[in-house]
């Protein structure tokens, strides 16, 4: 039964490896948006956009809550809160 599998499996090794690539970038970035330091950066890169005017009030508190969620493995982009929405 191995030789049968090998030789049916064979043409969708490339398939298989397609996969597992993309398994391991989505390992790389679940590590990345875990990891205190880059967490840390990006939330200090926000507050200095703010305080440069780059960005509202309302636009650092959406990014610090992406980042926060991210970190803590929520689901994706935050909606504005109905309080966001009224300023």
């Amino acid at each position: 039964m191995g030789l049968l599998s090998l030789l049916f499996g064979w043409p969708l090794a490339p398939v298989r490896g397609v996969i597992r690539l993309g398994e391991l970038i989505q390992e790389q970035v679940e590590h990345e948006m875990r990891d205190p330091t880059v967490v840390r950066h990006r939330l200090e890169e926000i507050e200095a956009a703010r305080a440069a005017g780059q960005i509202s009030e309302e636009e650092e508190a959406l990014a610090m809550r992406e980042v926060l969620q991210g970190m803590m493995g929520g689901p994706g982009p935050v909606e504005p809160t109905r309080r966001d929405q009224g300023r």
